[in-house]
């Protein structure tokens, strides 16, 4: 069996984003898609004064509907990893963006509660577009850009939901009268529908010449020792459990949108579910217990778990934030809702330099000290958001809001400058769990958010972020290669220092 290197991507020395040529060019056209499903995702969270006002919302309905928002992205960001790896991202991407402009249409339409929760419960599939482009951006930068590149790619896309707080309630005012929300929701669903076709006719899924890495299998993550078995299976579980925990939220002991029958048949079918996993996992890895891979071949999946803990605290502190921010202006200042839309895009907005900032980092200064440094300012910068009060100045809200995004975002991006570094066949998979796990904190956090005032909130995420730093100190600076074997038998090399 021969062995050559496969680096992939550009070679050059330098990453000149000013460029829209080879790998540049891919990466401006990715990450406007995943700008655009933000976008979209978000598009109600500026917009949720008036959309209560005219559903006639109550406060818990309005809660509950920022929880539904990120609810089903959790197993979507599973399942679109999975068919990223086998279906590539060209195609991927482009049909995930014309199917998720339908509940964009939908919610725009609704006329009560249950029609825009169903529609807001659907809208959460396009958030899953971010595991897409982590794959397509590794698959065309080496490891020496990677994290730059996946920092852009994250970054610039994430300024999706900054963006709709600016642009989407002066798109509400414009089109005027109580149905000017309904108007600028369906316009994100437009833009969405558009650039699916723009996005698949402008990229390919690799450069020409290279060699696209499939699963062996598709069904459930492939894991190369019997100990990450078990480990896949652990790691599983809060997934099903903070969707446990949305059903409850929505039972009789909740704001009472479900009846006791349907929370527990959801109860039942989500361990139906896991039961099912658990059979497609061991009919997937069930080998490794008798005839392990080569060494070569293998990857540690303890690596793929820390990156699950530290994006939930990471991204998934930053989802709930972005729900809630405008919210807690408007309530904590007595803001107009356009303006605190607008003072609350000042925490997303930092996403332009701070998660690209976070991937340039650890390209420069290693994978794993820079996160330590960045969750530590995140524990910190909570702490000092949980102190804002009325008697703050506005201005100095602001500013702690923004400073303590750096760290978030940044952190965020530090932790996928170290996804694509894990297996590359199985980038789209990692993607998708690590991915869904800031989903699980979204969920977990605004639920805490719905039982508790904003001040323990916020010390709930430093907690958090205390314990992800503990945990983090077991994670090892990825070196040396991955192993991928290429059509013909051969070995490719591909670098990951």
């Amino acid at each position: 069996m021969s062995t050559r290197s496969n680096t992939g991507g550009n070679h050059t020395e330098s990453l000149n984003l000013l460029s829209f040529r080879g790998n540049v060019k891919v990466l401006h056209l990715t990450w406007l898609a995943f700008f655009l499903c933000f976008f979209a995702w978000f598009s109600h969270a500026p917009l949720m004064m008036a959309i209560a006002e005219s559903l006639s919302l109550t406060p818990d309905q309005v809660k509950t509907l920022l929880i539904l928002n990120v609810a089903l992205t959790i197993p979507a960001r599973m399942i679109i990893g999975m068919l990223t790896d086998k279906y590539g991202p060209r195609l991927t991407f482009s049909v995930l963006l014309a199917v998720g402009s339908l509940p964009c249409f939908v919610f725009a339409l609704a006329d009560n509660f249950v029609q825009a929760a169903i529609a807001r419960f659907l809208m959460g599939f396009i958030g899953a577009g971010f595991v897409i482009g982590i794959r397509m951006v590794s698959e065309w930068f080496p490891a020496r850009h990677l994290g730059t590149a996946e920092g852009v790619y994250g970054g610039w896309g994430n300024f999706g939901s900054a963006a709709g707080a600016i642009c989407l309630p002066t798109i509400a005012l414009l089109f005027g009268g109580e149905d000017g929300w309904r108007y600028a929701i369906g316009v994100t669903g437009v833009i969405a529908l558009i650039y699916s076709g723009i996005y698949y006719n402008s990229v390919t899924d690799t450069p020409k010449g290279a060699t696209y890495f499939k699963p062996k299998k598709i069904g459930a993550m492939e894991v190369t020792s019997a100990g990450d078995f078990f480990l896949l299976l652990l790691m599983k579980l809060p997934m099903y459990g903070v969707l446990a925990l949305l059903a409850w939220k929505l039972s009789p002991a909740g704001v009472g949108l479900l009846s006791e029958f349907w929370t527990w048949a959801i109860y039942s079918a989500l361990t139906g579910l896991y039961l099912l996993e658990l059979k497609k996992t061991w009919s997937i890895n069930r080998e490794v217990f008798s005839s392990p891979p080569a060494p070569i071949h293998r990857y540690k999946f303890k690596q793929v778990a820390i990156l699950n803990v530290l994006y939930f605290a990471t991204f998934g502190s930053e989802l709930a934030v972005i729900s809630m921010l405008p919210l807690f202006f408007f309530e904590t200042f007595t803001l107009d809702p356009v303006k605190a839309g607008l003072v609350a895009s000042a925490y997303s907005f930092m996403n332009l330099v701070s998660r690209p900032t976070g991937g340039l980092l650890s390209d420069k200064y290693g994978r794993k000290p820079v996160l330590m440094i960045l969750v530590a300012g995140l524990a910190c910068g909570y702490l000092l958001m949980s102190q804002i009060g009325a008697s703050w100045p506005l201005y100095l809200a602001v500013a702690a809001a923004m400073a303590c995004s750096f760290f978030v975002q940044a952190g965020a991006g530090a932790v996928f400058a170290v996804v694509p570094l894990v297996k590359r066949r199985l980038t789209g998979q990692v993607a998708g769990m690590t991915g869904a796990y800031g989903n699980v904190g979204a969920v977990f956090f605004l639920t805490v958010l719905s039982l508790v005032s904003y001040q323990t909130f916020f010390l709930v995420i430093a907690g958090t972020a205390v314990f992800s730093f503990v945990i983090l100190l077991l994670l090892e600076e990825p070196e040396g290669h991955m192993a991928e074997v290429m059509p013909d038998g051969s070995v490719s090399l591909i670098d990951v220092a």
